[in-house]
C-alpha cells in the first residue's frame, strides 16, 4: 500500500472524529480557558478545524516559519460559530485530500523545515511532518473535548463511548 493510501485512510477516519468535536463548541466564549497558562477556547477549536489542512502544507510548501522575520505569526483566525468552524474543516479536509490525490511516495520522502526567524528547527521527510500532524490533531482534539467537558458540552465519541454517550 502507498503512504498517499494510509494518510488519505488515515484522513478520513479522522474527519468525522474531528466534526463531532467541533459540533459541540459552546459559541460565545472565545475567550474562556481552563486556566491562564492555557490557549483560548476560540483559538484551541479554530486551530483542531484547520490542522487537518496541515496534510496539505507538508505537501505543497518546502517549509513554514511561525514567526517570520517582519511577519505575522504563522496563527489561524479565530472563528467564532460552529458553523465557521464546519466549514473551516470542511476546507482545510478537501486542501488535503486534493493534495494526496496529487502526490506520490517520492514526494512524501523528500524533506520538510519548521522555521522560526528563519531559523530550522525541524527537519524531516514530508511522511514523517505527515504522521506527527495526526498525532499533533489527536492531541489538540482531547484538548477541545476537555473544554467542552468543563464548559458542561457533550463530550462525543473519539475513539469509543464517552459518558454522555452511554447517558451516565
Amino acid at each position: 500500500m502507498k503512504m498517499t493510501e494510509l494518510f488519505t485512510a488515515q484522513l478520513e477516519r479522522e474527519a468525522p472524529i474531528t466534526r463531532r468535536a467541533l459540533e459541540n463548541v459552546p459559541e460565545g466564549k472565545p475567550d474562556w480557558k481552563p486556566h491562564a497558562k492555557s490557549m483560548p477556547l476560540g483559538y484551541l477549536s479554530s486551530l483542531v478545524a484547520s490542522m487537518p489542512g496541515w496534510v496539505a502544507m507538508a505537501i505543497r510548501q518546502d517549509e513554514l516559519d511561525l514567526y517570520p522575520k517582519g511577519g505575522k505569526p504563522s496563527t489561524p483566525p479565530v472563528l467564532s460559530t460552529r458553523r465557521e468552524l464546519l466549514q473551516s474543516l470542511d476546507e482545510s479536509l478537501a486542501r488535503s485530500r486534493e493534495a494526496l490525490a496529487g502526490t506520490d511516495d517520492r514526494h512524501l520522502m523528500t524533506s520538510w523545515k519548521l522555521l522560526t526567524g528563519g531559523k530550522v528547527v525541524l527537519e524531516q521527510p514530508r511522511h514523517i511532518v505527515i504522521a506527527d500532524a495526526f498525532t499533533h490533531l489527536a492531541h489538540h482534539r482531547g484538548q477541545l473535548t476537555v473544554y467542552l467537558r468543563l464548559n458542561e458540552e457533550k463530550v462525543p465519541s473519539i475513539y469509543g463511548p464517552t459518558a454522555d454517550d452511554r447517558g451516565f
